[in-house]
């Protein structure tokens, strides 16, 4: 899984790939030659007493030094450019794939993982590569060729050496095996402790106000504990490799230095060659130590590259069309023909058959009791989801056909849960419109009722907001998040319950300067509150995902009794009539 990943998203790199190969090469081999020349120093310099040799060799081998320095630098700097550019296409692939979810899958990961994927999982996969691309000659060609040289030296004493490296990849094999399961566990923990994290921000208004402060800190300990326990087990098998590897370079050191005196003694070895045979031996460990490093590393980036797969894998049950509508003549009608909705695995649909007709210049209200699927259909018309039966239409074009560029400047949508974004009012504002001029945005801020409390701001238009507009009150975020949609103009507005936390009064101002503005377009509103809904031209009743009537509020009041008995849950019957 993990190579799948990775193999595919080096091609764009192929150059820079080659050129480190290159690099890694001269530096491998400038290593291996140093053990020799240093052998040819010792025994025709050193031990002959020819300082011209021994000079001329010091020189040579301060030459090569450099030379091995050089091309190492280079190849780290080549192969962090190559991985940092995998993982930067990685996260935007990732990135790209969730904007492409609609709201299932988006609630089926879960924000935490969603954000743990694309940071913390990619980070992984990226420090593996380095690791890979840093080691993927250099490694295999310092065992191989620490061998070979010392086979050159002497062949009974490099038999020793060759014990060496099955004895070290077992030992390691196992430790290694037995991380890969630790690693995964930890990824999921990490999870769980950034999604109790990000809720306890989110919503620490609500701890406070329930004085579960130290319920929470409990609730985050548990999980910061389970992280801590799956990494200190991890922590510790990691520790036991190193010692093991030093362990086991000792004792073939010992053995060298034992059979070696033994061939000295006998004149089948020159010392410098017993130099040369350490020389390779520190080698050969080095290349199984930076195997050992990448072996580390590889189960936690295994486990990454699964969880980002997954991402990548999912496909969105909001697919765009194969052959798009990109125009629309019409004003914006809106038609509900026969809709159907069913959430994956649900026993019973949220919606049925539900059909009625949105005209444009007329608001129609849709009102039922909580859990009726009101917000589930407003949801329906931009696609957030798409529904389970039947069409929605926007001027005769079913919405599954519009191209979602053309979708977005038709449709307008004013969520239950308004969210601002970093940055200021006007870059909020202009998030639907990017050209809008500032007197568009003042314009959109009078309609929505918000231009007193903006120019009371010092910055005014570019007073700063913070994410999801926590330096601001829950009536200023609603009428910030309706001048957004009123500056985009669309044709078809859709208000999910976004008068909510609105006095009365600013409520009744608001509906008024709506009507002006959007006096051609289509309306459709979601409300509770019968005050806000009452003077809609047409007012559409749902219980359990069924219309059970239509009407204006003085017919549904005297015939319709769910809508009267909403009405009478506020309003007393003089107030009603």
């Amino acid at each position: 899984m993990l190579f799948r990943i990775v193999l595919p998203r080096l091609r764009p790199y192929r150059p820079l790939l080659a050129l480190l190969v290159g690099l890694q090469l001269v530096q491998t081999l400038s290593s291996l030659a140093l053990p020799a020349l240093n052998a040819g120093v010792i025994d025709h310099g050193v031990l002959r007493g020819d300082t011209g040799r021994v000079l001329s060799g010091g020189a040579t081998m301060a030459a090569v030094t450099l030379l091995q320095v050089a091309a190492a630098a280079a190849a780290t700097w080549t192969g962090a450019r190559i991985a940092m550019g995998v993982a930067r296409d990685l996260r935007s692939e990732v990135f790209r794939r969730v904007q492409e979810f609609s709201a299932r899958e988006r609630s089926r990961f879960g924000a935490a993982s969603l954000i743990t994927r694309t940071t913390n999982d990619v980070q992984q996969i990226q420090t593996f590569t380095v690791l890979v691309l840093t080691m993927l000659v250099a490694a295999p060609l310092l065992c191989v060729g620490g061998i070979a040289m010392a086979l050159r030296q002497d062949v009974p004493l490099a038999l020793v050496l060759v014990l060496f490296v099955p004895v070290m990849t077992g030992a390691v094999g196992t430790v290694v095996l037995r991380l890969r399961p630790l690693f995964r566990g930890m990824q999921l923990r990490v999870d769980r402790t950034n999604r109790i994290l990000r809720e306890q921000i989110t919503g620490v208004r609500v701890v406070r106000a329930f004085v579960r402060d130290r319920h929470e800190r409990e609730r985050f300990a548990a999980a910061n504990d389970e992280l801590f326990a799956v990494g200190l087990r991890a922590g510790r098998l990691q520790a036991v490799m190193f010692p093991t590897v030093l362990v086991v370079w000792e004792l073939t050191t010992v053995a060298l230095v034992y059979v070696g005196a033994h061939r000295i003694d006998s004149g089948a070895l020159q010392p410098g060659g017993l130099v040369a045979f350490l020389g390779y031996l520190l080698q050969t460990s080095m290349s199984v130590m930076m195997t050992l490093f990448l072996l580390m590393h590889m189960p936690r980036a295994e486990a990454g590259a699964e969880r980002v797969r997954e991402v990548l894998d999912t496909r969105s049950s909001v697919v765009p069309p194969a052959h798009p509508v990109r125009e629309l003549h019409g004003p914006g009608r809106l038609e509900l023909d026969g809709v159907g909705f069913r959430y994956p695995g649900a026993e019973e649909p949220v919606l049925h058959d539900v059909r009625f007709t949105a005209r444009p210049g007329e608001t129609t209200a849709i009102v039922g009791s909580t859990g009726s699927g009101k917000s589930t259909l407003l949801g329906l018309v931009p696609r957030l989801f798409d529904a389970t039966g039947g069409r929605v239409l926007v001027d005769g074009a079913d919405v599954r056909t519009l191209d979602p560029a053309l979708l977005a400047r038709t449709v307008g949508i004013v969520p239950q849960k308004p969210y601002l974004f970093s940055g200021t009012i006007a870059s909020n504002l202009r998030y639907g419109k990017p050209d809008a001029t500032d007197e568009e945005l003042w314009r959109a801020l009078e309609t929505a009722q918000a231009a007193d409390f903006v120019r009371e701001l010092d910055a005014g238009l570019d007073a700063p907001v913070s994410q999801g507009g926590a330096n601001l009150s829950g009536g200023q975020r609603q009428r910030l998040a309706i001048a957004r949609v009123l500056t985009a103009r669309p044709r078809l507005y859709l208000f999910d319950d976004s008068f909510s936390a609105l006095d009365a009064a600013t409520d009744a101002r608001l509906r008024a300067a709506l009507a002006e503005e959007t006096a051609g377009s289509t309306v459709v509103v979601v409300a509770q509150r019968i005050s806000t809904v009452r003077h809609a031209d047409r007012i559409v009743v749902l219980d359990r995902g069924r219309v059970v009537a239509t009407g204006t509020h003085a017919s549904l009041l005297r015939d319709d009794p769910t809508y009267r008995e909403i009405v009478l849950s506020q309003l007393t019957e003089e107030e009603a009539a």
